[in-house]
């Protein structure tokens, strides 16, 4: 018995949605078969603010094919439909249900003229519909939207909105969309007041730029008021802007660092000046750009992984390059750094030239894993997820190479041989193998800098000559074979860089640091962090 009753229960509360809904369809259809008899533009803006009122999403169909120039009027019984245009006659569909209806000459249909302010009338009631949304995402664009496009009409549905909202960050935002609409409404001069101080708390260009022409069309008081809140979010935007310099300079920073740190090494501990280290860096570029080909043509499943795979390759590639050019060209060279320069440098040459022609000259295409697509805010701060994650990924190099450099013996026998090469050899280190693994790392380091760097630059056949000149700049203002002098440096270099380009712009700007660095090697030769030991102090 209770089965059947509630069997029964559920039928009847069926039956009453079902009711409900035919009889909200109907009131929806009454309202969507005005648009036979609107004339003139005018008219048909109010109807389609008519269905706004509405609220129901059902209307969202009829308005974007209206937007469309899809919406058709039948002359012979004013019905209105959704039409799709195929050569002489069109197809027409119900205008709620998007289900096919019947077949019609085009001499038989009539389309419903739109023009672009209508347009944005319907973008507007679209935008008041949304707010309705199960989907937060959704109910933020949407009153994002609106702030940008204030419309006064808009004010009934997003106090509704606005009391409805349980999240947070998307009732703010309604509420920012709001008092735009406030700006451009006849409500009282006390309630624009209060617009205008919500507003100014938001503090973003689009407000500078909706309180700017609000203010060019206000009087008295709300002139005033307007003024004031765009003079502090203009201030408030000037440190954003000098936050926003240092995060560009630190991105910028760890670029250099990643660049710099293998030739740190090499130039601190053999004191060769390698003009192929830049190179060093392109064979780990290309060496990512050969694993995602792999990976595309083989495994797409694995391509988020395609950096971590490429990490250790470019390393061995560029390290094995590294050693070879030591064991085969450098160790004749020791001691005479003019003749290393050379060297290096017709090696940078062969290397270019063996790239373009194994993979040609144009750029080649290196994608971004999901992980490291796209960007966030952090205040007024734009930060890229590659950006942030290659000033991770520098920080960890470091890390590890500091930890390599202090705590293991390799690394003591590197920094015995940097203090006095002839003290470690006669203390049974073998200086050359330590020259030819130093050098390697120096190298492979090298190749994971072109890892990172294939993310945020082009993969050719000259990307290391971009970065050689600052590597160097780099290695020498932060003291030669020093890692933290060459983390500062890096940073330090970053900064100064961005901020000093948006007043003398790029070429002119590193012009300008050379300059600088030039006249700190006068006063300290040996950089920030000079090294100590009996070789080089004597």
């Amino acid at each position: 018995m209770r089965i059947l009753r509630a069997l029964g229960l559920t039928f009847l509360l069926t039956l009453m949605f079902a009711v409900a809904s035919s009889a909200d369809d109907a009131a929806l259809r009454q309202i969507i078969t005005k648009f036979a008899t609107a004339k003139g533009f005018p008219a048909i803006e109010a109807v389609v603010r008519e269905l706004g009122t509405t609220g129901d999403p059902a209307v969202e169909k009829v308005l974007n094919a209206l937007s469309e120039g899809n919406l058709y009027v039948r002359k012979s019984d004013n019905g209105v439909f959704i039409g799709k245009e195929s050569g002489a006659s069109a197809s027409l569909f119900e205008p709620l249900s998007g289900e096919p209806a019947a077949e019609a000459q085009k001499a038989e249909i009539t389309k419903i003229r739109v023009n672009n302010g209508l347009r944005g009338t319907i973008r507007d009631v679209l935008g008041t519909l949304t707010l309705g949304s199960d989907d937060p995402k959704v109910r933020l664009a949407a009153a994002t939207t609106m702030f940008k496009n204030p419309d006064a009409d808009a004010i009934p549905a997003l106090d509704a909105a606005i009391a409805k909202e349980t999240a947070a960050a998307v009732k703010t935002r309604m509420q920012d969309a709001r008092a735009s609409a406030v700006l451009v409404s006849d409500l009282p001069e006390a309630e624009k007041l209060a617009a205008i101080d919500l507003l100014g708390k938001r503090g973003d260009r689009d407000t500078v730029s909706l309180l700017t022409g609000f203010q060019a069309n206000a009087q008295g008081a709300l002139k005033d008021a307007a003024g004031a809140a765009v003079e502090h979010i203009n201030s408030t935007l000037t440190l954003w802007q000098a936050g926003q310099n240092v995060w560009y300079g630190v991105s910028l920073g760890s670029v250099l660092l990643l660049a710099a740190i293998g030739l740190a090494i090499t130039f601190g501990v053999m004191g060769v000046i390698n003009m192929a280290h830049g190179e060093m860096v392109m064979l780990g570029a290309y060496t990512t750009f050969v694993v995602q080909e792999v990976i595309r043509s083989h495994a797409p499943g694995l391509f988020d992984w395609s950096l971590a795979i490429a990490l250790p390759l470019a390393f061995l590639v560029a390290g094995s390059v590294g050693l070879a050019i030591e064991r085969g060209i450098i160790r004749f060279l020791y001691g005479r750094p003019l003749e290393t320069l050379l060297a290096t440098w017709g090696v940078s040459l062969i290397l270019q030239q063996a790239v373009r022609t194994i993979f040609g000259p144009t750029n080649r295409e290196v994608g971004n894993p999901s992980w490291m697509s796209g960007a966030f805010d952090l205040g007024q701060l734009a930060i890229t997820w590659n950006r942030l994650w290659i000033l991770v990924f520098a920080l960890c190099v470091f890390a590890v190479l500091l930890y390599v450099m202090k705590r293991t013996s390799w690394g003591l026998q590197m920094r015995a041989v940097t203090a006095n090469r002839r003290m470690a050899a006669s203390m049974g280190i073998r200086t050359p193998w330590v020259d030819a693994l130093t050098f390697a790392l120096g190298s492979g380091i090298a190749g994971i800098a072109g890892v990172a760097l294939s993310q945020i630059d082009n993969v050719s056949p000259n990307l290391g000559q971009g970065y050689i000149i600052d590597s160097f700049m780099v290695v020498v203002f932060g003291g030669v074979g020093n890692l933290w002098g060459t983390l500062v440096g890096a940073m330090s270099l970053g900064i100064l860089n961005k901020f000093l380009e948006p007043y003398a712009g790029a070429v002119l700007g590193k012009i300008l640091v050379l300059v600088l660095i030039i006249l700190f090697i006068q006063k300290r030769p040996r950089g920030l962090f000079a090294l100590k030991g009996r070789a080089v102090e004597a």
